[in-house]
């Protein structure tokens, strides 16, 4: 009896976690086409996936930016703090989807992602997450808000 309600245990929670990273294309695609554009260094293809107001969450200080011009500072300040740093080749990668939930024109989405770069001639990686705050209207699906979150990088 203890293996069957055991059993039964593992299967709910294995049809929950596949419920939860279900993957939705729509709602992926402008965090994969904001990924996409930073990677080319296209600051205005990047902006255009996020809402005018949005919140972003760094390892880089300030750490926090909100508002009009909170993507544009971001990426001055992610400029500034890399340059100093001696980082060149910024590259993103993002891997599968860990957590989606959706309700109505908001939804909240977890994602592997990689940071790989080079710090003073020596090829660094930091495995992370980002985590996205989604806002759906009438374009589409738009990143309200992001954080990344990942431990020190390493010499890959």
């Amino acid at each position: 009896m203890k293996s069957v309600v055991f059993g039964a245990l593992c299967l709910a929670a294995l049809s929950t976690a596949s419920v939860a990273t279900a993957a939705n294309p729509q709602l992926e695609a402008p965090i994969h086409r904001f990924i996409d554009a930073f990677n080319k260094n296209d600051i205005t293809g990047a902006a255009a996936t996020h809402l005018a107001n949005v919140s972003i969450i760094d390892e880089v200080p300030p750490y926090l930016w909100r508002g009009p011009k909170a993507f544009s500072d971001w990426v001055a300040d992610l400029t500034k703090n890399d340059a100093a740093a001696g980082i060149t080749g910024e590259h993103v990668t993002l891997g599968p989807v860990k957590r989606e939930l959706i309700t109505g024109s908001n939804a909240y989405v977890i994602i592997a992602a990689t940071y790989s770069f080079q710090q003073k001639g020596v090829a660094m990686h930091e495995p992370a997450q980002m985590t996205f705050a989604m806002r759906k209207d009438n374009k589409g699906w738009k990143i309200a808000g992001w954080t990344w979150t990942g431990p020190d990088p390493t010499p890959k």
